[in-house]
């Protein structure tokens, strides 16, 4: 158990949001040497996402006054829907709405919890895409710098979307890795469990009966909803544009 627990104190923090950050904790100690691991180009990526927000720059000129009359109303309807949706998601999560596990005596598969998280993902996606395109409509409709950042924001995200789906689609199996742990953990007794490698990256209250399972679900969660945060960051850049055109 020594070594194992040396390796995980050795092992350097991810310099990255929190989402990253998240995943980075969920992982298995023992991170291949070969490469960065997914968590670190995940941070790398949510960089570039964030600087649609700063892409204004390029038009060479200082953030106007802000929207005024039927304009502000304008956008102040457009980010009480984005705010409207992102809630929805946030709660859809929050609620495990769409999981449907089977009996407890056979809630030892991840299969369900792989089908949910797939079917998160795609509603974010779907969702944030839908809603970053009318956005950039309402700029590209404004003045000729607006229509510069949203020419700006659709080149950005046709040349991102491929990584973005490539690194994202990796969160299912790194949750995973993550259960698999947490049973294998929970399923020794705790004199054993004690010094196994996979008890040496979970937390020991999880050989309660059952709060193994509690833990991973509360995980899950956090993930996808970090995960919302990471998807709206583009479309909070472009209200945030829309405020001062």
């Amino acid at each position: 158990m020594g070594a194992t627990v040396a390796k995980v104190q050795q092992r350097a923090p991810v310099q990255a949001p929190a989402f990253a950050r998240l995943l980075a904790r969920l992982a298995d100690a023992d991170i291949p040497p070969s490469g960065p691991g997914l968590a670190e180009r995940l941070g790398q990526w949510i960089d570039w996402n964030r600087a649609v927000v700063l892409a204004r720059a390029l038009d060479g000129r200082s953030p106007g006054a802000g929207a005024t009359g039927d304009a502000a109303g304008e956008v102040a309807a457009e980010a009480a829907e984005c705010a409207r949706i992102r809630a929805s998601l946030a709660e859809a999560i929050a609620s495990e709405r769409g999981l449907n596990l089977p009996a407890a005596a056979a809630a030892l598969d991840y299969a369900p919890f792989r089908h949910y998280c797939l079917a998160m993902q795609r509603a974010m996606q779907t969702a944030s895409g839908r809603l970053r395109g009318q956005l950039r409509e309402h700029l590209a409709a404004g003045s000729p710098q607006m229509a510069r950042l949203a020419e700006v924001d659709a080149v950005m995200e046709q040349a991102l979307s491929p990584r973005e789906h490539g690194l994202l689609s990796g969160v299912p199996l790194m949750l995973e890795a993550h259960f698999g742990r947490l049973c294998a953990a929970a399923a020794q007794p705790q004199g054993e469990a004690a010094e196994s490698q996979a008890a040496a990256t979970v937390p020991p209250s999880v050989a309660t009966p059952g709060a193994w399972l509690a833990l991973f679900r509360r995980d899950l969660k956090d993930v996808l909803l970090a995960e919302l945060d990471v998807r709206f960051h583009p479309i909070e850049g472009l209200l945030a544009a829309l405020r001062t055109s």
